[in-house]
């Protein structure tokens, strides 16, 4: 039941941020704003029900380090014509809205499978487009966030039922070890 409502006061949450988003901007820009937010915790509250641990830690790991490398990222190209988003506005290289949301994404595809991944494949393919169709990013911008964040994920995301095998040297024994989840 905690469980239930947790995910209750998530949803509440982005309901109130979203009734913020709606108040400046149309209903497309208001859509991709939820969905941002959604996708990312879905993928932390489909690890959460189903008990994995692991998988929660590596949501954590995924998107605290891609948030980290896209704030680095457009602080570095701001000053550059990199920087400067198609509307006039400053920070658009990369997009941070393609980069979170596909952090999710690909999470719940490389933990959980294609019929996780790709729903949430479909809903950054959405907000990309929609950020480029209403001039808030350039198609680069996009594109080089859905990189970053996909290779972050392939590097901080293991599938749920990985094996690993892996040479241990020890001071007087060299092996493999082999392990796999369950």
């Amino acid at each position: 039941m905690l469980r239930y409502m947790l995910v209750c006061l998530m949803v509440v949450g982005l309901g109130l941020n979203a009734s913020a988003a709606m108040a400046g901007n149309g209903p497309r820009t208001a859509s991709t704003d939820i969905l941002t937010g959604v996708v990312p915790l879905t993928a932390l509250a489909v690890a959460y029900f189903k008990d994995d641990t692991e998988g929660e830690k590596e949501w954590l790991r995924n998107t605290v380090v891609n948030q980290v490398l896209t704030s680095a990222l457009r602080l570095g190209f701001n000053e550059t014509s990199l920087g400067e988003r198609p509307n006039g506005n400053d920070y658009g290289f990369p997009s941070g809205h393609v980069s979170f949301i596909m952090s999710g994404a690909t999470f719940l595809g490389e933990r959980y499978g294609w019929k996780w991944g790709t729903p949430a494949y479909l809903a950054s393919a959405y907000v990309a487009a929609v950020r480029v169709d209403e001039d808030k990013h350039h198609w680069r911008d996009v594109i080089a966030a859905g990189a970053l964040a996909y290779g972050v994920a392939l590097l901080t995301v293991t599938p749920q039922h990985a094996t690993y095998l892996a040479p241990v040297i020890g001071p007087d024994f060299i092996g493999l070890r082999w392990q796999r989840s369950f």
